[in-house]
């Protein structure tokens, strides 16, 4: 008799040992890697980006003076900003598309993904389908954070600057700049990368006209030129 209540207790001796050790592991895969300190309290939020924090406290107000906006729902933001480097080298070298992806990784802080070709050019020896190059849409944090380095550390960099294009907005406040060399990027390292290659970034805005999405991106600290003439393609 004894020896039945054992065996019957054994088992669950076993089983409750085994939730006590799986317990620790099941509240480390709900933290997904966050830190719990260890005095219980949740951990504090990371303080904004330095251009969002800018635009809340400094350049949302100036505009609603400037442009007599009636509610700050109207006051216009950076919405995307696309990064791409086109590849019709691609076709003669196939290690470029993995060095591209490369760059682009680094510059962005994010993955990008690969632009095929939407229909086939036979000028071009180019098939509907084929990887054409490499893009990345970035949003949110990492959107304000390029554009601070983009701003504070990368244009800055370009030998004789003088300046970004006033003139490449598409008359919805959205604005496209060239950049012709990613090395001007800190991220990237002169001795690692295959070859110079150029970028294409396209910035969008929440601006109803061009006028309001210049005075944003100034605000923001775009160094546009004077004259229309500027060493940025």
């Amino acid at each position: 008799m004894t020896q039945q209540e054992n065996g019957q207790e054994r088992p669950r001796r076993r089983r409750r040992s085994q939730t006590q050790e799986d317990q620790p592991a099941a509240e480390a895969e709900a933290g997904q890697g966050e830190h719990q300190p260890s005095n219980g309290k949740a951990p504090e939020p990371s303080p904004p980006p330095r251009l969002l924090q800018r635009l809340h406290d400094e350049i949302g107000p100036q505009m609603t003076e400037e442009f007599s906006y009636k509610s700050t729902m109207q006051i216009p933001y950076l919405d995307k900003v696309v990064l791409n480097i086109g590849l019709g080298e691609a076709l003669l070298n196939a290690r470029a598309m993995e060095a591209a992806t490369g760059d682009l990784t680094m510059i962005s802080g994010q993955k990008p993904v690969i632009t095929r070709a939407k229909k086939s050019i036979a000028g071009f020896k180019i098939r509907e389908g084929m990887a054409i190059g490499v893009s990345v849409t970035l949003r949110g944090r990492r959107m304000y954070e390029f554009m601070d380095r983009l701003l504070n550390s990368a244009l800055p960099r370009i030998r004789d600057f003088q300046g970004v294009p006033r003139d490449s907005f598409d008359g919805r406040g959205n604005f496209s700049l060239g950049i012709r060399e990613q090395v001007i990027f800190p991220e990237i390292d002169y001795n690692n990368i295959d070859r110079i290659r150029g970028l294409q970034v396209a910035i969008v805005t929440t601006a109803r006209n061009d006028q309001e999405g210049f005075r944003l991106l100034e605000l923001l600290g775009m160094p546009f030129a004077r004259t229309r003439d500027s060493l940025v393609a």
